[in-house]
């Protein structure tokens, strides 16, 4: 294939050299999408053959409480506000017995509101009441400023909390509250949350207690090319020094129902784009993961030749994403994700979040 005018990042490439922020620039304003298509498979079949891998987990959305107010997000509600849910333990060992019963699952994906009634002994009755369900089943839960919401008011620090955490039974933890690193552009969608370098700080402290991690970047909505370049580059600065990011998950922004509205959104041109040009910049992030719920699961077919060798997870019961407008389904079985796969030219590998192989 003929790469001009990126031949000399193609050639980058193929030597195994790091790819610039002038680079992620160049790459983003192509509109030659089976160019960066080529490209991004190249890196995608070095690092994981023809493999793709999923999961099958459930989303434990155990409170939708939150004294936050993020512009983007239709999900959450105000202490006292009608709708407001909080899940007893009982009620989460339920959910998680019912998903093994049901469906299988080999994992749960938990994330929430900031509630100012649930303390760290909640969170930690939680994992350990998981525990007693389904002892090897993988807990993955709280977003990085959910981890500094519990420090705050248990005037604790995050390690402290993380180590509490873990010790109770946590495995690792999801990328949300990224959002977008761009201090102008998080002040205007996210102005109560952590700041970037905060979390930052709290992902660095879980890789240096070896809760390997995930990462996110919430795209479509008012930033720009630049913003999601520095965005990827200040992670992979991060992984240089830890080593412990598992994935990357660009999120769509889905705009229904939330605050913010339809400023942006993304269309599917900037899906693939995203991906490809995320894949191509990240040398030291093994898997990047398509969110399908937030594109849909044709976009995801699609998004295996953009670089993508992970489609997540069945995503049983997730809420945060439908209420703010997608349509995927919420119980998708793993014979169907095993088939989309298929049917798109790749081998389905089941794992869990640390990618341990389960089957096939």
């Amino acid at each position: 294939m003929d790469f001009s005018p990126f031949n000399d990042i193609h050639e980058k490439i193929e030597a195994g050299e790091r790819l610039t922020f002038e680079d992620g620039l160049r790459l983003y304003r192509t509109h030659d999408l089976a160019l960066l298509g080529s490209l991004a498979q190249r890196v995608r079949r070095k690092l994981n053959g023809e493999r793709v891998f999923y999961s099958v987990n459930l989303h434990l959305n155990h409170t939708n409480v939150c004294v936050l107010r993020c512009l983007f997000c239709a999900f959450a509600r105000r202490p006292g506000e009608e709708g407001g849910y909080a899940f007893s333990v009982e009620e989460i060992q339920d959910r998680v017995r019912q998903g093994i019963e049901k469906w299988n699952i080999n994992e749960v994906h938990i994330v929430g509101g900031h509630n100012p009634e649930l303390g760290l002994d909640y969170y930690i009755q939680m994992m350990k009441g998981i525990r007693e369900v389904k002892d090897s089943i993988y807990i993955k839960a709280l977003t990085a400023p959910e981890i500094d919401d519990i420090a705050k008011r248990e005037a604790m620090s995050w390690r402290d909390v993380l180590v509490e955490l873990k010790q109770a039974g946590l495995d690792g933890m999801p990328g949300g509250g990224a959002e977008i690193f761009a201090p102008k552009i998080r002040q205007k969608i996210c102005k109560d949350k952590i700041t970037a370098e905060e979390w930052l700080a709290i992902h660095e402290i879980a890789h240096e207690l070896d809760l390997r991690t995930n990462a996110t970047m919430l795209y479509g909505h008012i930033e720009t090319d630049e913003d999601r370049v520095d965005h990827v580059l200040r992670l992979r600065e991060l992984q240089d020094k830890t080593h412990g990011f598992y994935s990357f998950i660009p999120l769509a922004y889905n705009a229904e129902n939330t605050p913010m509205g339809k400023l942006g959104e993304a269309g599917g041109f900037l899906d693939l784009k995203v991906y490809a040009v995320s894949r191509l910049l990240f040398d030291n992030i093994p898997h990047l993961k398509a969110h399908w719920i937030t594109t849909g699961l044709k976009m995801g077919q699609v998004a295996l030749s953009f670089g993508i060798d992970d489609l997540g997870g069945t995503n049983l019961n997730e809420k945060i994403v439908h209420d703010a407008g997608s349509e995927t389904p919420v119980d998708l079985s793993a014979r169907e994700l095993e088939r989309l796969i298929r049917d798109a030219g790749y081998e389905p590998c089941l794992v869990d979040s640390s990618y341990e192989y389960v089957g096939r």
